[in-house]
């Protein structure tokens, strides 16, 4: 591999993270804020070492797979590296391991914080916690593929390498176009509900940052009561429309716009998906109506945002779930698991992927009872590969396998059982709160470190989908022949 081609891709990273820090430090400048130095220190870091590898190093023609895979995932670590600095800076509640798992679950849109007192933060120091959200949201690579001018061969692998098999299958498109269309909805979708939700009584400055971390389904707030705070049904009902939105293929919310035959009126899995959300709603809801938990509609508006908020990995909070009967938080942990569909900015194991295992579930069934027979495997009439059916498979187990792992792992450091298994679930699917400790109106703050670490690893492997990284560590391997 050629390190000086990944050191160039690696100092445009440090460019893009360098202007929103400028622009956090702008906020902080006009409301002359605590964060104004270490926000213009931390965005002048960026810039120069950003600049360096551009001015200095020539640019490469193409790239191989692998320097592609090396460039996507020293990148994710890089920035996140480089987005705990004015946390750091700043002090307060951000200890090393702290402002790590801040910056860590940021940019990878986990929601998970460590703050106990979130509105204790300037808002410079607020913005750039929001912003790493939207960043990590569509994904800093897919940004500078939009932003910087590639070679069509060193785009395809950069666009191959961030972006899964599953979710190019629902693109009809040439790489440069779905990067496009995918940055045309982010935009589009942040804007209008920044203009939706400032209608509906939020602050300029709280409409942008709830806009951010729900568009990249990220939940992050500005509020230590989440949106609770807000106690405002017109802006719950807004961030539910756009979190169920934010959870749907993106390339199929654009076909739906532009009057494509291929929109979510005509896809089997984002009509399943729906469905299995409306249930979820009307479990929860009755769960907590019969439990004597709230009345009949109070059940319904919170179990609606509740379900919604962990089914598409935002996190955000309209109540207190902790002390939630058992059934409706089985219920919430299932949907902290599946979540929402690829192509989206959704994490966890998706929701295409189960429909896929139960659809390949039957195509067996029926193999058993004919063995003779050819069954084509579909999903909205296109016929699914056996390559990719493997696939899914495999990554299914594969994540099944860390969930279970990493609770041991947490659970070595004194960390109860239910806290441990949905810290660790909340963690791997990007989802943000879980239960126990880290409720959703609690924090990670009370966790070991080590824990906090370990839990920081399962949100870059969740954000990444894994494979990257397990194909980055057999290439870096002594005696790789990749080296």
């Amino acid at each position: 591999m050629r390190a000086e081609a990944i050191i160039r891709h690696l100092g445009n990273v440090m460019l893009f993270n360098g202007v929103f820090l400028f622009l956090a430090f702008v906020i902080s400048l006009f409301h002359n804020e605590t964060s104004m130095i270490p926000l213009l220190y931390s965005s002048l870091i960026c810039l120069i070492f950003g600049a360096f590898p551009r001015i200095f190093i020539p640019k490469t023609e193409e790239l191989s797979l692998y320097e592609g895979i090396t460039i996507v995932v020293l990148a994710w670590v890089i920035t996140c590296i480089v987005g705990m600095i004015p946390y750091i800076m700043w002090g307060g509640e951000f200890s090393l391991i702290n402002a790590w798992f801040e910056s860590v679950s940021g940019f990878t849109t986990t929601g998970s914080t460590i703050l106990n007192d979130i509105e204790s933060l300037p808002m410079g120091l607020l913005f750039w916690r929001s912003s790493t959200h939207w960043i990590g949201g569509i994904g800093i690579i897919l940004f500078i593929l939009l932003i910087l001018p590639q070679t069509s061969e060193s785009r395809t692998i950069l666009y191959h390498t961030e972006i899964s098999d599953l979710s190019r299958s629902s693109f009809k498109y040439r790489s440069e176009q779905v990067i496009r269309i995918l940055a045309l909805v982010y935009f589009g979708l942040t804007v209008l509900e920044i203009i939706l939700l400032k209608i509906a009584g939020m602050s300029l400055f709280d409409a942008v940052n709830h806009a951010f971390a729900t568009i990249a389904t990220g939940g992050f707030s500005t509020k230590n009561a989440s949106i609770a705070a807000f106690n405002n049904p017109t802006i719950e009902i807004i961030i539910m429309v756009f979190m169920v939105l934010a959870g749907i293929h993106f390339g199929l919310l654009f076909a739906t716009i532009t009057g494509k035959r291929d929109n979510i009126f005509n896809s089997d899995v984002v009509r399943a998906y729906l469905l299995v959300m409306l249930i979820g709603i009307g479990v929860v809801t009755f769960n907590l109506y019969l439990k004597g938990s709230y009345d009949l509609p109070t059940s319904m508006r919170y179990a609606s945002f509740q379900v919604i908020s962990l089914g598409t990995t935002t996190g955000f909070a309209s109540a207190d779930s902790a002390n939630w009967p058992s059934f409706s938080v089985i219920v919430l942990i299932y949907f902290t698991i599946q979540c929402a569909m690829v192509g989206s900015t959704s994490g966890g194991l998706k929701f295409d992927r189960i429909f896929l295992f139960f659809k390949s579930l039957s195509k067996r069934i029926k193999l058993i009872q004919h063995p003779k027979a050819v069954i084509a495997l579909k999903i909205s009439g296109k016929q699914i590969s056996e390559t990719l059916e493997n696939q899914t498979m495999v990554f299914i187990i594969m994540y099944l396998f860390i969930l279970l792992a990493t609770t041991i792992l947490v659970s070595l450091f004194n960390v109860d059982t239910m806290t441990s298994f949905s810290a660790s679930a909340a963690t791997l699917g990007n989802v943000g709160p879980g239960f126990g400790e880290v409720s959703s109106l609690g924090n990670f703050a009370n966790l070991p470190a080590a824990a906090k670490f370990i839990l920081t690893l399962n949100m870059l492997l969740g954000r990444l989908e894994m494979f990257s990284i397990i194909v980055l560590l057999i290439i870096l391997r002594p005696n790789s022949r990749f080296n």
